[in-house]
């Protein structure tokens, strides 16, 4: 049985008030709402007693409070409409927001963050959060080839940084900055690797249909393939979800058709780690008969058997990037565009020259 006082002892602590503030350094409640936000009306040596005062309390402005007042929510906004199993197993976007808190922390802004089922719901989010004044700008990531979400944020007013590149050009008057990296140059460098080792069937396996970046990609491989002559039908690219379960399904379909293609691009590491362990249970050995390439590196790649090949590039400072635009836009700066660092391959024990019958 709980002894009298003990379940106040367990109670979360009251916090402060400005009443609280007011009481203990001897002082109207209006002077106290005065010297913390920095109005006149009080002297000097009062305003120093009474923020002396709030700190020994451990008083803090309430965020909903100032964002009614006009003042800024100081938090801003990511929503990941993205199939939940695939967020747990890819680490681009815990490196990802990693960079992007480095830079809210430094000043003092939080971040909220939350997984919505699908576009609908994310658009719903904005809109919520945007009327109820609790974020002061949002992070915008998987652009679409047919993207409501720069339409609707310019309608609300709501500033925002677009992670990855728009499909098209930003709305008229909207408070829309875009970081992106170019995936076709980095598309490129793989296939010069591989058509430079003698691959000639080689297939993408892409990431969702629909993102913008994927699009690019896969026109990338085209556009490549047909400027070195190579067949259309023996160079091409699948959409999966990102998940190792369909990379592995993709893979074992890829290798069980009667001409099988000598080299595997995978849009992220954990697929390409799945495909290769696929390959590795078939009695395909990797990379004599099989080259596998992974679009973003990983302790995964470089831990698998063999090393994987794989694009690198600097996630967390991309992430980095990208908070840091949005705050230039919330104090004053113009929407603008900003290519990130293009990512190099880095060629492991993964990829080698096709098998001389192929």
């Amino acid at each position: 049985m709980t002894a009298p006082g003990e379940a106040a002892r367990r109670r979360p602590a009251r916090r402060p008030t400005i009443k609280d503030i007011a009481r203990r350094a001897g002082v109207s409640e209006s002077a106290v709402s005065f010297a913390l936000n920095g109005r006149p009306g009080v002297s000097d040596g009062t305003r120093a007693r009474i923020r002396r005062v709030a700190d020994e309390l451990g008083w803090q402005a309430n965020s909903a409070a100032r964002a009614l007042s006009g003042e800024r929510a100081g938090c801003l906004g990511l929503v990941l409409a993205r199939p939940a199993r695939t967020l747990g197993v890819e680490s681009f976007f815990l490196q990802l927001v990693s960079g992007i808190q480095e830079v809210l922390s430094a000043r003092h802004t939080a971040l909220l963050f939350q997984v919505a089922e699908d576009l609908d719901t994310e658009c719903a989010l904005y809109r919520r959060w945007w009327a109820e004044r609790r974020v002061d700008g949002v992070l915008v990531v998987d652009p679409r080839t047919d993207d409501p979400r720069p339409a609707l944020l310019a309608a609300l007013g709501l500033p925002a940084v677009t992670i990855g590149g728009p499909a098209g050009p930003a709305p008229a008057g909207a408070l829309l900055s875009t970081v992106w990296a170019d995936d076709a140059r980095a598309m490129a460098r793989i296939l010069d690797h591989l058509h430079g080792l003698g691959h000639r069937r080689i297939v993408h396996l892409a990431g969702l249909p629909g993102l913008a970046h994927t699009a690019r990609r896969i026109h990338s491989l085209r556009t490549e393939a047909a400027r070195r002559g190579l067949d259309a039908r023996q160079v091409r690219s699948v959409t999966t979800d990102y998940s190792d379960a369909e990379g592995a399904a993709a893979t074992r379909r890829l290798l069980d058709a009667a001409t099988p293609p000598t080299a595997l691009v995978y849009d992220n590491d954990v697929m390409a780690v799945a495909g290769a362990s696929v390959a590795a249970g078939r009695g395909i050995p990797v990379p004599g008969r099989l080259s596998v390439v992974a679009w973003d590196d990983s302790p995964l790649c470089r831990v698998a058997h063999p090393p994987l090949t794989a694009l690198v590039r600097d996630t967390a400072g991309f992430g980095r990037l990208a908070a840091g635009e949005l705050l230039a836009l919330l104090d004053g700066g113009l929407p603008r565009t900003v290519e990130g660092e293009l990512p190099h391959l880095e060629p492991r024990e993964s990829t080698g020259p096709p098998p001389r019958c192929a």
